[in-house]
């Protein structure tokens, strides 16, 4: 049995995932292999909640393609890449049944992915100092990791042009799951399938193709549900972009209640107003390097029109509140942690402790029973097998609540009962 385990975010599901699971079995020649996904839950990994819940994007993925949907814990998933890269690797590994492991790339060089990968650059003492150098002169992390890796490569005589590779965040991603498979897959059985990606580029806010960014299309959804709300209107928008099928299954969930599309202006103000009244705000996760003090003299010194009710898709506060220093994406994910109590020590988790499967279909079903035979991790299938495990496993424990608070910040910001998730179960698709 051919398994194919995807990371992805279907942020939500639209024609590039549909394109990246078609490609998939194209490559491994085989129509019929399974296609396992792990997805993020109710945040994402650029540290805003999900447009959609997850029950939702994984009907979404199982109607147009995958087999199984797992469910990447929230401090993984809302973390920067090489973290979520690492978590989502050793989820798909520890199930024991994944033959390969397909992601999206946004560039043609993949020997130069490869070579970097396996040089063990991270490892390097040179690269770790050079890398120092850069954050101590003010660069951010992001651009600092960057900048020396090109120093890393010229050095290290690595054939190839860093630049166009280490501008992508897709490629920046594919790096660190190779990176990850290096370590987890140390028996090489895992095979890589690495996909160029098409259409529009991958932070594009404008609609320019058939292939949208994820960001785009949760532009002109965001945009459309916060003012004049019309589902028909969303329908018009976004016909063709997604498959007809995910699309549907998006509309049909929000026009029967089972959620509201997110008012992110209305999370950013209790994120302020969160930091506001925390008084250890330093300890929250990815608040080092005095990030809490800034977050809480600009929480202070808001203003009417800082946070606007029309700022559906947040670029006006964002452009506020990013800095040289605080890269937009830390300063979210930051206060996704705030909002769900993670502090720094939930760092010191490594991979996760359970396997959370969030749907399947007939073949997943089969394949899921092999997966309770294989697995080296709990599976769960719903937030109360959690309960019968957490007693002999503190780690299990800190990161089943933490996800529940996560779900609980979710459900409420989708117009739910925070407590809703307690009754979730897998989504099942025949």
């Amino acid at each position: 049995m051919r398994v194919i385990g995807i990371i992805a975010e279907f942020n939500p599901f639209h024609n590039g995932h549909g394109y990246l699971i078609e490609k998939a079995r194209e490559t491994v020649n085989d129509p019929r292999a399974i296609v396992m996904p792990v997805i993020s839950g109710f945040f994402t990994q650029r540290g805003l909640p999900a447009i959609c819940p997850p029950n939702v994007r994984a009907r979404q993925a199982l109607l147009c393609g995958a087999d199984v949907v797992l469910e990447l814990p929230f401090s993984f998933s809302c973390a920067p890449s090489s973290r979520f890269a690492e978590g989502a690797v050793a989820e798909l590994v520890s199930t024991g049944v994944v033959t390969d492991i397909a992601f999206g790339i946004d560039t043609d060089n993949t020997e130069l992915l490869l070579s970097l990968a396996s040089s063990g650059f991270e490892d390097d003492d040179q690269f770790n100092n050079t890398m120092n150098k850069f954050i101590s002169s003010g660069i951010n992390f992001p651009h600092a990791r960057a900048a020396a890796i090109k120093d890393y490569v010229k050095a290290s005589g690595i054939p190839g042009d860093p630049d166009p590779v280490l501008s992508s965040p897709n490629s920046i991603l594919a790096l660190d799951y190779l990176i990850a498979l290096r370590k987890y897959d140390k028996r090489k059985k895992i095979n890589v399938i690495m996909i160029k990606r098409e259409g529009d580029p991958y932070n594009s806010s404008e609609i320019n193709s058939t292939m949208p960014s994820a960001s785009s299309i949760r532009r002109a959804i965001s945009e459309t549900a916060s003012e004049n709300f019309s589902r028909s209107v969303i329908a018009t928008k976004l016909n063709g972009l997604l498959p007809d099928k995910s699309l549907g299954v998006m509309l049909s969930a929000n026009s029967g209640g089972i959620f509201s599309f997110p008012d992110y202006p209305g999370y950013i103000r209790d994120c302020m107003n969160t930091a506001n009244a925390l008084s250890h705000l330093e300890d929250i996760a990815y608040m080092t390097d005095d990030l809490s003090g800034y977050i809480r003299n600009f929480a202070r010194n808001i203003r009417p029109g800082t946070v606007t009710d029309h700022d559906y898709s947040l670029k006006s506060f964002e452009d506020k509140i990013s800095t040289k220093r605080y890269t937009l994406t830390r300063i979210e994910r930051a206060l996704a942690s705030m909002m769900t109590g993670q502090d720094n020590t939930f760092l010191e988790i490594k991979t996760p402790p359970y396997i959370r499967v969030l749907g399947f279909n007939s073949e997943g079903k089969y394949c899921l029973k092999i997966i309770g035979k294989c697995a080296k991790l709990p599976v769960i299938n719903r937030p109360s097998d959690c309960l019968e495990l957490q007693s002999g496993d503190e780690r299990l424990k800190r990161i089943f609540e933490l996800d529940m608070r996560a779900a609980s910040a979710g459900w409420k910001l989708y117009g739910k009962d925070p407590a809703s998730e307690w009754e979730a179960k897998p989504v099942i698709v025949k």
